[in-house]
């Protein structure tokens, strides 16, 4: 089962948030998912949205009014909203679908005079600035709200999570930069977009600058803080006490100064007017940063440690290999232990497939979490694309589909992978085995692909859902997204989706993961990771190297479907699969693999 707050705790808090509208003399307030450093995953006190509207996922924003409450989820999430949202107290709107508003046309229409509260550190400038463009269409007033009333709620009953764990550095034969080093490339990039001072808001761009790590978010090797740099400064704002001796000394061998976390407002402003202009990237800072800003000469840009960070560097791009070589060992061995399990009749769980897909990860050594959790989906729920909350009591059942989607931190790399396989010995249902050949398909286009250079993501999305189209199917998220070189396994900027405005470029990191999914009967998504490589000709193209190594199932695959290149590239795949793991692997599940990459 999903796990959702008591739906009378939802209504007790919406009436204490309405209470709290009156006595601030607002009509609304606006509550996103995202927080002062606009995190995907959040720690406890910050999960605000889920506090209010009772909904888990890591995406969907909120609107509540004194008498009415919305909540907008994207396609991945349409079937977890209606599972955890109570229908009474919120409107889910279905982001994606036909005749669906938008959060934003809903503010537009709130009416003239309407007072819509919202917090300028939850939200980042190119977001505040569509909020704003809609209020203004309709007559709306947006007042920023500096303490958050969601905050102002919880206190006392929202979880707290002390950020006690050490903030470590990253060697250099693992990270392949100093600080200093990575310092100079920031600073040849202000110089050339021509800004004298550069704030960084989000973790893991602090944590790659200065080849730092922590723990205070769940899933994301990141700590919480902020940096400046100027061209001739560099400063960390974070609680300086749980800096580790050697983090200190890399940090110090940089020239960078050590502040206190909360005096970054304090300080932010003061850099501004001597290293000005301060240069801004519109979906990467806060508006609240923006407001500090207000007397300062700004430029916007695009930010330059999110272009870098992208781009690996030959160590890096070793390290992936190798955390991705042992994650892909770790599912072949979960994999097989499955289909063990299966034939001996043993029961086993959801929850039974995470823990042993995560001792199995452990084992592999280096090991430092999980770079999500775990999504195990069994039978119907397999149609939950994040479906994240394996359930004890949910077992794999002969006859059914079963999606494993999961991924670890190894020291030096960062691994995320996909597999949906068929349980049971008999032979695959029909329409199972087309719709996952087709999905297939679709990944083996777009691996295949090769393009010129300036090619975006939104190129190769279309060409990866082509086949699947022919066939009258489609899914509700983007083929890939970037991924962090031991950092957050959802990264940008590049990545394969529709609303991809970065180009590719070799060394960049990508997902590559079509699917489809039918509420009540199941989904299936095959993942891998890919590197973006130069390919000999034509000269400056560039293709897809995969960096995950797992057999596609061949129980499920109709190789009528395939047509001659499919073909071989899937038997070149699976016959390197082979070789990388078969030596590596315990006698039982090395025989697993020989099957599973049709070599018996």
């Amino acid at each position: 089962m999903l796990q959702t707050l008591p739906r009378l705790d939802v209504a007790a808090r919406l009436q204490q948030l309405r209470q709290l509208l009156r006595e601030q003399d607002l009509d609304g307030f606006w509550v996103p998912s995202a927080d002062e450093h606009l995190n995907e995953y959040l720690p406890e006190h910050r999960k605000r949205r889920q506090w209010i509207t009772g909904f888990t996922g890591s995406v969907g924003d909120a609107l509540i009014t004194r008498d009415r409450a919305w909540l907008w989820v994207d396609p991945r999430y349409h079937e977890q909203a209606e599972r955890e949202v109570d229908p009474n107290l919120l409107t889910v709107i279905k982001g994606g679908l036909p005749n669906q508003p938008s959060l934003m046309e809903i503010v537009e229409e709130l009416g003239s005079g309407f007072r819509l509260g919202v917090d300028p550190f939850t939200v980042a400038v190119a977001t505040y600035r569509q909020l704003q463009a809609h209020a203004q269409a309709g007559g709306v007033l947006l007042i920023p709200v500096m303490e958050n009333l969601v905050d102002k709620l919880a206190q006392g009953s929202a979880p707290v999570a002390p950020f006690d764990r050490p903030i470590d550095s990253v060697p250099t034969h693992l990270s392949g930069a100093t600080p200093a080093e990575k310092l100079a490339q920031v600073r040849q990039e202000m110089r050339r977009k021509r800004v004298g001072l550069l704030p960084l808001t989000k973790l893991d761009q602090v944590a790659w600058l200065f080849n730092l790590r922590g723990s205070d978010i769940p899933y994301n090797p990141v700590f919480w803080a902020y940096a400046l740099v100027s061209l001739d400064r560099a400063a960390l704002f974070t609680d300086l006490e749980r800096l580790s001796p050697p983090s200190r000394q890399f940090l110090a061998e940089a020239g960078v100064e050590l502040w206190p976390y909360e005096t970054y407002s304090q300080q932010l402003p003061q850099w501004a007017k001597s290293y000005a202009p301060v240069g801004l990237d519109p979906k990467q800072t806060t508006q609240g940063t923006q407001e500090l800003l207000q007397d300062a000469s700004c430029r916007e840009l695009e930010h330059p440690v999110e272009a870098l960070k992208a781009v690996k560097n030959p160590t890096e791009l070793e390290q992936m290999r190798r955390a991705n070589r042992k994650a892909s060992r770790a599912k072949i061995r979960t994999l097989a232990w499955i289909d063990r399990q299966i034939q001996q009749g043993i029961p086993i769980s959801e929850a039974d497939v995470a823990a042993i897909m995560e001792a199995h990860y452990r084992e592999e050594g280096e090991w430092v979490g999980l770079s999500f959790n775990t999504i195990a989906g069994a039978g119907a729920n397999s149609s939950i694309i994040h479906y994240s909350t394996p359930d004890p009591q949910k077992l794999l059942q002969p006859g059914e589909l079963f999606l494993l989607d999961s991924g670890s931190h190894y020291l030096g790399g960062t691994t995320d992978d996909t597999r949906t396989v068929w349980i049971g010995p008999q032979p695959a249902d029909p329409l199972c085995k087309r719709r996952y050949t087709e999905v297939l398909k679709a990944h083996i286009q777009c691996a295949r692909q090769i393009f010129p250079p300036d090619t975006y993501g939104v190129s190769l999305d279309g060409i990866a859902r082509s086949t699947l189209w022919q066939a009258g199917l489609d899914y509700g998220h983007g083929t890939g997204h970037g991924v962090g070189a031991f950092l957050n396994v959802h990264e940008g900027p590049n990545g394969i989706h529709r609303r991809a405005s970065t180009p590719l470029k070799v060394g960049m990191i990508n997902s590559i993961e079509p699917g489809y999914y039918q509420p009540g009967w199941g989904g299936i998504r095959l993942e891998n990771l890919y590197e973006v490589i130069a390919i000999p000709e034509p000269e400056g193209w560039m293709g897809f190297r995969s960096l995950t190594w797992i057999p596609f199932d061949g129980r499920l695959i109709d190789w009528e479907l395939l047509n001659e290149a499919q073909r071989a590239w899937l038997d070149e795949y699976h016959r390197q699969v082979y070789v990388m793991h078969y030596a590596t692997l315990p006698e039982q599940d090395a025989a697993w693999l020989r099957r599973a990459c049709g070599l018996s």
